[in-house]
């Protein structure tokens, strides 16, 4: 996911995107304990992806908080 198309989202859109990178995390996670997981890297890049999200996240709530 590139941070221009995460930079382009609302918060609420930021919020949803989260939960559901976190819920691709768990099965992620759940496919590499039972050994169905063919990519291993995928659980790293979710990792980064919520990361930015969440890092764009606080920026934008930041600029909310400067703002008011």
């Amino acid at each position: 996911m590139k941070i221009t198309d995460i930079r382009s989202m609302s918060e609420t859109e930021l919020e949803q995107k989260v939960k559901d990178l976190k819920e691709e995390l768990f099965n992620l996670r759940f496919q590499l304990s039972i050994n169905q997981l063919e990519n291993p890297h995928k659980i790293q890049e979710t990792k980064k992806d919520i990361a930015r999200v969440m890092t764009v996240l606080t920026e934008k709530k930041n600029a909310e908080k400067k703002d008011a």
